[in-house]
């Protein structure tokens, strides 16, 4: 089971886990031991609440794809277990991130002395480039 929130919790048959080879470098075990993990996730399929999955597929996410599969590969650590707990614990953040309210942004404006401190700095560097020319004969 993996809990996201105190109401909400995902099952282990609706994750899906697949061991693979990791890329890159890793010596001489690089052709033999499969330690990296792919998990896959089903948002539509799963048993999330209704505003869950609509905040999930909103996402502009490149590890969600137009279907509502979710892709993550974890090649991280040297073991396989290590590997699963973080992917698991990426998808736990990537749900939570997608339900999270976000704080509302009020416009506002420089203030007049913040505004004159930033042309009089212009000012000052313009001048000392100036200065910075050949010096005439």
């Amino acid at each position: 089971m993996l809990t996201i929130s105190n109401t909400v919790e995902l099952a282990d048959w609706e994750i899906d886990i697949s061991q693979i080879r990791a890329q890159g470098a890793g010596g001489q075990n690089v052709n033999k031991v499969a330690s990296a993990v792919h998990l896959r996730f089903d948002i539509l399929a799963s048993s999330l609440p209704p505003f869950y999955k609509e905040r999930l597929m909103a996402l502009s996410d490149q590890r969600i794809s137009k279907e509502g599969i979710i892709v993550i590969k974890a090649q991280s650590f040297r073991t396989l277990e290590l590997n699963k707990e973080d992917a698991l614990a990426r998808l736990r953040e990537l749900i939570r991130s997608a339900v999270k309210q976000q704080k509302a942004r009020r416009p506002t404006k420089p203030t007049k002395g913040s505004q004159r401190r930033r042309v009089d700095k212009k000012t000052r560097k313009g001048k000392t480039k100036a200065l910075r020319g050949k010096v005439p004969v």
